[in-house]
């Protein structure tokens, strides 16, 4: 069963995500961000044979702009993967994106068949709006970004009439701060 996230869900989130993390799959997750982000998030959960319920996956979906929300941290526990739980999430997310309006559902990935799987195309990063880029600065690979962009258009949903998010300009890197000190 897929359900939106709770404040009592945010550990076992947390635990999921991180251990992708730790892959270097994605960006870690305190728990700050996600309680900060909470609306954003469902889960999948099962319940067991002896009556408890159990997470094993995640999924959030941002938007970005009119037209375009971010599908992000998706991740499905270890002993669960290859059960068909994070094609459930995705198709929450689009679901999500329908009742919203949303035409279309990006996201940034590693697993670009798992995602053509589901009717996304791999697009050029640089088609995508700045804003996409605003969680690179927490990034250890944030000048050598590896990720696949794809994108999924909703058909069905209909076009809105509204001013189009600007995208990375070409040639422009996604900005760093600089920390150096004033001394």
């Amino acid at each position: 069963m897929i359900r939106p996230a709770t404040v009592h869900d945010v550990p076992r989130i947390a635990q999921i995500i991180n251990s992708h993390a730790e892959l270097g799959k994605m960006l870690f997750k305190s728990y700050a961000q996600l309680y900060a982000n909470l609306r954003d998030f469902a889960i999948f959960q099962s319940t067991e044979p002896e009556g408890r319920s159990e997470i094993h996956g995640c999924v959030a979906l941002t938007i970005i702009w009119a037209d375009l929300a971010e599908i992000r941290s998706l991740a499905v526990d270890e002993q669960h993967r290859g059960g068909g739980i994070g094609s459930q999430l995705v198709q929450w997310t689009v679901q999500e994106a329908r009742r919203l309006q949303i035409r279309r559902l990006m996201a940034l990935t590693y697993e670009q068949r798992f995602f053509e799987k589901l009717g996304f195309q791999v697009v050029p990063k640089e088609t995508l709006p700045l804003k996409v880029w605003s969680d690179c600065i927490n990034c250890p690979k944030n000048q050598s970004c590896d990720e696949i962009a794809v994108v999924r258009t909703l058909d069905d949903v209909p076009v809105i009439q509204a001013p189009k998010a600007i995208p990375t300009p070409s040639g422009v890197a996604i900005p760093v701060l600089d920390w150096a000190d004033d001394d």
